[in-house]
């Protein structure tokens, strides 16, 4: 059965009770940062508390890992946004201990494709068009490894402005603790 009745319901009693006061803010996140971090869900509350963020503070950007499989996908463009349109000095990659795409199989992954019913030439039709699955799906050996490789990603990209600082940070999704993996001072300079 579906949850979209019960949504619906519940947002029809939210905007008769004005409740939507409580978060009114503009596109412009008050504190000038992006974050790109996972799409995780017990970092759904737990992330922006433990950064002391409320609600307009930052653009969040997510998606599976806080990894950036490809230099012009949609999470680089919201942080190429987020920077030049929407204000954004700062970039801060955050991901998590626990996160499901460390030690991911691709293979495995692939197989669910097919058990789900896609036809396995379709697959070898992306592969043979340039979709390397195990590029397209990848993951990382621990959650470290996956925030630098975005923070190299960010950094290294041609249209990404190098006076902007990219931060790395691995965050604790039962206590909120966080762990400084790189931390840019470019700004600074």
């Amino acid at each position: 059965m579906s949850i979209v009745p019960e949504i619906l319901s519940f947002n029809r009693n939210f905007v008769e009770q004005k409740q939507y006061e409580t978060y009114l803010t503009d596109k412009f996140p008050d504190k000038k940062a992006a974050v790109l971090t996972c799409m995780d869900t017990r970092l759904i509350e737990l992330l922006p508390k433990a950064l002391g963020f409320k609600n307009g503070d930052a653009k969040f950007i997510k998606n599976a890992g806080a990894v950036l499989t490809q230099p012009f996908g949609s999470a680089m463009r919201s942080i190429l946004v987020a920077v030049y349109e929407l204000g954004a000095r700062e970039v801060l990659v955050i991901g998590h201990h626990g996160c499901g795409m460390t030690k991911l199989n691709t293979e495995g992954l692939v197989n669910k494709f097919i058990d789900r019913g896609i036809d396995p030439k379709a697959i070898e039709t992306l592969e043979n068009s340039g979709i390397e699955m195990n590029r397209f799906l990848r993951g990382f050996e621990n959650p470290e490894e996956g925030v630098m490789h975005s923070v190299k990603m960010i950094r290294k990209h041609p249209l990404f402005p190098q006076d902007v600082p990219v931060h790395g940070f691995v965050i604790h999704p039962e206590t909120g603790e966080l762990e400084v993996i790189v931390q840019d001072y470019r700004e600074d300079k």
